[in-house]
């Protein structure tokens, strides 16, 4: 055969080879995820709500070739078959912040069976602010707080929410040549970060911030009436100025906010620990045994970040929960209890 037939598998295909097993085995539900970096993600979540009737299996969107993406998840063939057997994985980048403006944005936020990460993407979860000193303490393995890195997130957060909602009023409106989300995130990011001073990096981003802000009032003097509609609307969908951080780009996020602020942070934590070795050891096979155990035990802040799972008790990652646990109500499951259920309660359920 020129194509194998697990090419071809749809929702229905995979809801008949469900039905022809016996009663007593769990359903298999097919999730497809848009690269091999979503697969931890997309499995920590429904690893949550597997249970002795169903399981999730998170795969590529293809098997003949590397294609990834959103696009070969939503707008190829498997696109048109998602179902209850088959569902679609993917971030939400703009889309969610667009409300129905254009086709994928049609389709992520209407489909039952498509979905999202309400952040911008999945980076921006592992970016999590309220994470982000258990990442130094498990990146150094040393416990003390040198920079208030979530009042800094947050704050950045407050200060860069003005020009984020710019950032989505010209894409809502079709303007975006003049101002791109790579502008955008040009604007508020940096390199490095003083950390006796981090205050000096918020000041500058202030500044460029308000800049473009001007210049953007007096292109589009059209959006006096719209831009407030537009901030409320972004307040309603979840978005608050000091969790702004969440949607912006998430790639400039990681690589160009997070690790440039906590890099420093974790090599003066390490000189600390390192400085307190050589004092307490009693000779130099001990102090070089012991420093040499300390390195050993280290971990690269990129890598502690990206295996992050701190931000379990944040709105967004309840929000994706609330619409796993839909999802499977929907099909007569009733999802596993646990922990995380509890927080799920508090947050809003929004329909589809």
């Amino acid at each position: 055969m020129a194509k194998r037939l697990s090419e071809h598998l749809t929702s229905l295909y995979l809801g008949a080879a469900n039905r022809m097993k016996p009663k007593e085995s769990r359903r298999r539900i097919v999730a497809y995820v848009e690269s091999y970096d979503d697969v931890f993600f997309w499995r920590t979540l429904f690893s949550e709500f597997e249970n002795d009737k169903c399981y999730f299996e998170v795969i590529l969107p293809s098997k003949s070739s590397l294609s990834k993406g959103k696009k070969m998840v939503l707008m190829n063939r498997l696109g048109q078959h998602l179902g209850q057997d088959m569902i679609a994985c993917v971030d939400s980048d703009y889309d969610y912040m667009l409300q129905n403006s254009n086709e994928t944005s049609r389709q992520i936020n209407n489909s039952s069976f498509v979905f999202q990460t309400y952040t911008y993407a999945i980076e921006n979860y592992q970016c999590y602010a309220e994470s982000l000193h258990e990442s130094c303490v498990l990146a150094t393995l040393n416990d003390r707080r040198v920079v208030d890195v979530e009042g800094f997130i947050r704050e950045f957060s407050r200060m860069i929410w003005p020009l984020f909602v710019w950032s989505i009023w010209v894409y809502r409106h079709h303007c975006y040549k003049h101002f791109t989300i790579t502008d955008f995130c040009s604007l508020v990011t940096f390199h490095d970060v003083n950390i006796y001073h981090p205050e000096y990096t918020l000041e500058a981003i202030l500044r460029k911030v308000n800049r473009k802000i001007a210049w953007l009032q007096r292109q589009f003097p059209q959006a006096r009436k719209t831009y407030p509609l537009l901030k409320d609307e972004l307040l309603g969908l979840g978005v608050t100025p000091e969790t702004t951080y969440l949607y912006i780009q998430g790639h400039a996020l990681f690589d160009n906010v997070v690790v440039p602020l906590l890099q420093p942070v974790c090599a003066l934590l390490r000189r600390e620990r390192e400085r307190e070795i050589k004092v307490l050891a009693e000779h130099d096979v001990q102090r070089q045994n012991e420093l040499a155990c300390y390195q050993h035990s280290q971990s690269s802040i990129e890598d502690v970040l990206r295996k992050n799972v701190g931000y379990k008790k944040s709105a967004p990652y309840q929000r994706l929960r609330c619409d796993v646990e839909k999802f499977l109500r929907d099909m007569g499951y009733s999802p596993q209890e646990n922990e995380g259920a509890q927080n799920s309660s508090e947050i809003k359920i929004y329909d589809k």
